[in-house]
């Protein structure tokens, strides 16, 4: 469905020297130097399936995806959409594709939901039987009827955001781009839209790229990710690989009356742990530690902990997917 290779972009910047010297001579013979915000990326996504892209800031995510909407051009490289290139054929190619920015809305300000959806039923030549079939369903999925006769202007947060992704799937498109779908939302809202993704990647059978920094989203609806760094590929698998070669971290939180816990157990002396590969927190009579299994075997550290202090409450779980990018980005993998 998506196929990207060796995928370039490169940017002017000018170069300012210190000083109000600097500025004036900046201003009169600029002096200018090429940054590569994207640098030969290439990856495919097949029909159906939901991708994670993420990165930190600036890694060039969202570079990458206006090229794949079409916002862009790249400066080298080439990328297909279900058979169309996002520039040469951009006329037809809006049609089959649907976009979510985060923090930009597709809607009219102040016009109900409602007449947006028809101005948009217009634009895109949605025919009337296949519009009502379409509200029907997005209705349904999106739950918009609370709120489908309000202005724009007048809806909260996560009521826009489930709007715009109403909006971006109007016209049934093939593929999604969503960046930052959940951002500054509420744990309920954020768990609903995340269930009308994939309620509709599963019924319609539609392509995902999901940009996101909200790691949960990725690890709720993903099974593979892309992810970059400063413009270059790090790494392009599954998220199960992902955790088995980077995932040794696990989580030991436990309960203990003892409000100086962690340091009567000493962990880093006892197994010989690095700054790395031990994290350890208290509040109060609440612990949480975040360890190098890899050095430190989970059974040693609970028989440990149990033999040493007084525990109330005691569980161990995998390290979340933040944690293991943290690590892979630390390792520099390449």
């Amino acid at each position: 469905m998506i196929y990207v290779e060796n995928l370039r972009k490169e940017f002017k910047k000018t170069i300012k020297e210190p000083g109000l010297k600097g500025s004036l001579k900046s201003f009169v013979k600029p002096k200018k130097e090429i940054v590569a915000a994207v640098k030969d990326i290439s990856f495919d996504v097949n029909e159906g399936e939901i991708l994670g892209f993420i990165g930190p800031n600036g890694a060039g995510k969202s570079t990458v995806i206006k090229m794949l909407t079409g916002i862009l051009s790249p400066t080298s490289g080439k990328c297909t959409i279900n058979g169309k290139d996002p520039q040469k054929d951009r006329k037809t190619y809006v049609k089959e594709i649907g976009v979510v920015f985060g923090q930009r809305t597709q809607l009219w300000w102040d016009l109900p939901l409602t007449e947006t959806y028809t101005v948009l039923k217009e634009i895109y030549e949605v025919d009337d039987s296949r519009f009502k079939k379409r509200m029907s369903f997005l209705n349904e999925v999106l739950e918009l009827d609370s709120f489908i006769n309000s202005p724009v202007r007048t809806l909260s947060l996560g009521q826009r955001m489930r709007a715009d992704i109403a909006a971006s799937l109007l016209h049934s498109p093939k593929v999604l781009f969503l960046d930052e779908p959940t951002i500054g939302l509420d744990v309920v809202v954020k768990d609903n839209i995340r269930k009308a993704i994939a309620k509709i990647n599963e019924e319609e059978h539609t392509t995902v790229v999901l940009t996101t920094h909200d790691l949960e989203d990725i690890e709720l609806l993903s099974k593979r990710i892309v992810m970059i760094d400063k413009g270059s590929k790090v790494f392009d698998g599954k998220i199960t690989d992902l955790k088995e070669k980077y995932g040794q971290m696990r989580e030991l939180a436990f309960v203990s009356p003892d409000e100086n816990a962690l340091k009567a157990l000493g962990y880093a002396d006892q197994f010989g742990l690095s700054d790395d590969d031990l994290i350890q927190e208290q509040d109060g009579t609440s612990c949480k530690i975040r360890f190098n299994s890899a050095i430190a075997p989970v059974s040693d550290m609970l028989s440990y902990t149990l033999s040493k202090i007084n525990v109330k409450d005691i569980n161990v779980k995998d390290a979340d997917i933040e944690e293991i990018i943290r690590r892979l980005y630390k390792e520099g993998v390449e």
